[in-house]
């Protein structure tokens, strides 16, 4: 079963706008190393949808070769039968993050009938990534135990935008063997506090070993050490999302020295000084940011 942290890595550009591979390796295995389970690899994080075939077949490989060596959890963005299937060529895959199918609004039997057809082609297990805010398709929580029921398909990325009565009636009736891991930063606490069983979380880049603690410590029912703990990294994720994703994360760990820019590929733009400073003063490091290396190439 999916439990703990997984990080969804940003893909870092250099200064001729390439992938920068050797600095995804290492931002890899610092998330690791910070206490998460595994990474994903081409969620929406990585701006997938600006990245050429090569390059995110470059993207997998060098992703995959982290948690081999590592033997740690690999989920990769796909959400076509074609993509889907390549991903037989990669036995560190563990699950793919597949996306409730977006902008067609099909309902809930439409979502559950595709997601079903793909489940039965895909070399590995789905993990459903329900951003209704972003699909415009929301799902009930009868809808998400019906999923929960397809053979081949084992748990959810839940980022419904907050936690209402929906959220806490499924999380009271979620059956054995299906993962629920949070993927709204913000309120990652409290939807771990109610039975989520981990999260995917872009802001987990920074202060990864304490994500990954604040996780622990609502597994483990102590409510003591995971409250404060996740008001303070609630705060860190509230700056790290104030401008679209990942412009703030990639601006912090460029800041670092992580990343060799903080560029981001169109529509994206670069996130705006006073964003980064924020996000900085959040994460620990009040220093001044540096000059955004432009927008990237569309």
């Amino acid at each position: 079963m999916l439990t703990g942290l997984y990080v969804p890595l940003v893909t870092p550009f250099d200064d001729e706008g390439e992938v920068a591979l050797t600095a995804l390796e290492a931002l890899a295995h610092d998330a690791l190393d910070g206490g998460a389970a595994g990474v994903v690899a081409l969620g929406t994080t990585a701006e997938p949808s600006s990245l050429s075939s090569g390059e995110r077949r470059a993207v997998v490989d060098v992703v995959a070769g982290v948690c081999r060596a590592r033997s740690a959890r690999l989920l990769v963005g796909a959400g076509t039968a074609e993509a889907l299937t390549a991903l037989r060529g990669h036995p560190e895959v563990t699950a793919a993050l597949t996306l409730v199918p977006p902008f067609v609004r099909p309902g809930e039997d439409g979502v559950v009938a595709y997601l079903t057809s793909l489940a039965a082609v895909s070399p590995v297990p789905l993990v459903v990534y329900h951003v209704p805010y972003r699909t415009g398709q929301r799902l009930s929580p009868g809808a998400v135990l019906r999923l929960a029921a397809v053979p081949g398909v084992a748990g959810m990325k839940y980022a419904v935008g907050g936690i209402d009565a929906d959220t806490v009636g499924l999380l009271a009736d979620l059956p054995p063997g299906f993962a629920l891991l949070g993927g709204d930063d913000v309120v990652v606490s409290p939807l771990l506090a109610l039975g989520a069983h981990g999260g995917v979380l872009a802001s987990a880049h920074l202060r990864t070993a304490e994500f990954a603690e604040l996780i622990d410590a609502w597994r483990a029912g102590d409510a003591v050490r995971a409250r404060p703990l996740g008001h303070r990294l609630a705060a860190l994720s509230a700056a790290l999302f104030a401008e679209p994703n990942p412009a703030v994360v990639k601006a912090v760990l460029h800041a670092q020295g992580r990343i060799p820019t903080p560029a981001v590929r169109l529509p994206l733009l670069p996130a705006g000084p006073g964003a980064v400073r924020s996000a900085l003063r959040h994460a620990g490091h009040d220093v001044e940011p540096p000059v955004a290396a432009g927008r990237g190439r569309a």
